[in-house]
């Protein structure tokens, strides 16, 4: 059985190493998406019965592509090490798999950022205009440091409270989906060196077993 040799070993070692950090890389994805649903200020918000739940969805898609992340990147090293085009290959199609999928949440994500943000509004307005002092709306006022609707702001907000709700709900959920965009950002750019150095090392072996 031929094993690779001269710059072809670098790139080995160096497709272990990347396999390695994009272990990690999923790993960090993964505790992202955990904190992302179970950060307490985002959960207190979309507790209640008819809470919207899109922006979990995506949450869901997030732990699970950094679940799937992890797998791969095993995968990546056993078939660096083992120099097995089986494994390989497969590490390819998996990352073209997830860069095709990430890609795709991604659109959708953007195309529907402002829909998440206008279904939490509605939610909070409806709740706001059935009972005011309940304990979601105190909820949302503490964790947004906010007071009131647009249309119907409060008669004796806080000293510190310069803004509605539904401002506060849309800087809130922006700076929680950008941070989800630079996340994906990051794992695509990833992936894509990781795709290029699995086929270049793959047809090295392939290469070399010919020769022999």
């Amino acid at each position: 059985m031929g094993k690779v040799e001269g710059g072809m070993k670098c790139v080995k070692y160096l497709l272990f190493v990347f396999n390695f950090i994009f272990w990690l890389m999923g790993s960090f994805v993964l505790a992202v998406g955990l904190w992302l649903r179970f950060d307490p200020e985002t959960v207190s918000l979309l507790n209640g019965e008819k809470a919207p739940d899109t922006f979990f969805i995506g949450v869901y898609i997030l732990i699970g592509a950094g679940s799937l992340v992890m797998l791969v990147g095993f995968f990546g090293c056993c078939g660096a090490v083992r120099e097995s085009q089986c494994l390989l290959g497969s590490f390819f199609a998996c990352l073209l798999i997830i860069f095709g999928a990430e890609i795709a949440a991604g659109v959708f994500g953007f195309l529907n950022k402002d829909k998440i943000i206008q279904d939490v509004q509605n939610f909070y307005a409806t709740t706001y205009n059935e009972n005011n002092n309940s304990t979601l709306i105190l909820s949302y006022q503490k964790v947004l440091n906010c007071c009131g609707t647009t249309a119907s702001p409060c008669s004796d907000p806080k000293p510190d409270t310069t803004k509605d709700c539904e401002t506060g709900i849309k800087d809130f959920f922006n700076s929680k989906l950008y941070i989800i965009g630079y996340v994906g950002i990051g794992i695509a750019g990833v992936m894509i060196i990781g795709m290029i150095f699995s086929m270049v090392l793959c047809c090295a072996i392939r290469n070399s077993r010919e020769v022999i």
